[in-house]
């Protein structure tokens, strides 16, 4: 006669499943990763570093009556408010780097920097420095102290060396063409103010500097002479705009530009009718090119 095997009570039935219960919940908690899914896999390595980060670029307008400067964002818009000096005078390079120094001071962090200078710039080296090489200032007397220490000046390697930052120097006429031009054809700029400066672009690249303002112009007087701050003072703006008409016909003629943007701080006294292939650019432009001359010239 076969045995049967006696059935568990119900205590020891209920006592068993409350094991069972408290089994799976202690596997279900001790596997959080497995909750989390799975590691990240191939997708997340194809995202890549996260972006570069913005750079802020501080802006230099060196000019014959001012000194500018302020930082600007990766759009153009100011950080800060722009900082100026009046130009001191005697002006050696070595001051010239130090006023620079004490100017920047106030404005906020910055990565690199973008100087425009008002005279013939190549590679960083100041090769004219016509504002600067005397005492008295523009239009004063050359001395030959002064002459000699604005030859050759490395500039762009002293404005690096005090600032800690990458730093470019190109002549004050480009910068200002460099926040303008449109990229299409060939494009002259013209800056007018204590002197006169040019600035040229082939389909938005910088094309080598050429110091027009001390080439002849008209009755043995060159651009300087004849379209200078100092010119507009003697002879009335009326009678200064009719040479400014004659610049740009001269300008036409030579290079035959698709368009002609007048800029610098005596850009606002021109009040007569243009053609249609010239345009007045604000003189903020110096400032602004700061970022521009980075891509233009790289």
């Amino acid at each position: 006669m076969a045995t049967q095997t006696p059935r568990p009570s119900a205590a020891a039935r209920a006592s068993s499943a409350t094991r069972t219960t408290r089994s799976k919940r202690a596997a279900t908690t001790s596997t959080p990763a497995a909750a989390a899914g799975p590691p990240p896999g191939p997708a997340a390595a194809r995202r890549g570093p996260p972006p570069p980060k913005p750079l802020a670029t501080l802006a230099i307008d060196i000019g014959g009556t001012g000194l500018k400067a302020s930082v600007l964002d990766q759009t153009g818009r100011m950080e800060s408010d722009r900082v100026r000096i009046p130009t001191p005078y005697p002006l050696s390079p070595q001051k010239l780097v130090t006023v620079l120094e004490d100017l920047i001071k106030p404005l906020p962090p910055f990565d690199r920097v973008s100087v425009g200078f008002p005279g013939m710039v190549r590679g960083g080296q100041i090769l004219s420095a016509p504002h600067f090489v005397s005492p008295d200032g523009p239009g004063g007397t050359p001395v030959p102290k002064l002459v000699k220490a604005w030859g050759r000046f490395d500039l762009e390697s002293e404005l690096a060396r005090v600032t800690g930052k990458p730093t470019k120097v190109a002549n004050d006429a480009e910068l200002q063409g460099a926040a303008v031009v449109t990229g299409k054809g060939f494009e002259a700029v013209l800056t007018l103010g204590t002197g006169v400066g040019s600035a040229f672009f082939l389909d938005g690249h910088l094309l080598p500097h050429f110091e027009f303002a001390h080439t002849p112009f008209r009755k043995g007087g060159t651009y300087n002479d004849e379209l200078g701050e100092a010119a507009r003072t003697s002879i009335g703006s009326k009678k200064w705009q009719r040479r400014v008409v004659e610049a740009i016909d001269t300008f036409r003629a030579l290079t035959f530009f698709d368009h002609c943007y007048i800029g610098g701080g005596n850009s606002a006294r021109v009040t007569i009718d243009l053609p249609p292939d010239v345009s007045l650019v604000d003189n903020s432009a110096g400032i602004l090119g700061g970022i521009k001359l980075w891509e233009r010239t790289t």
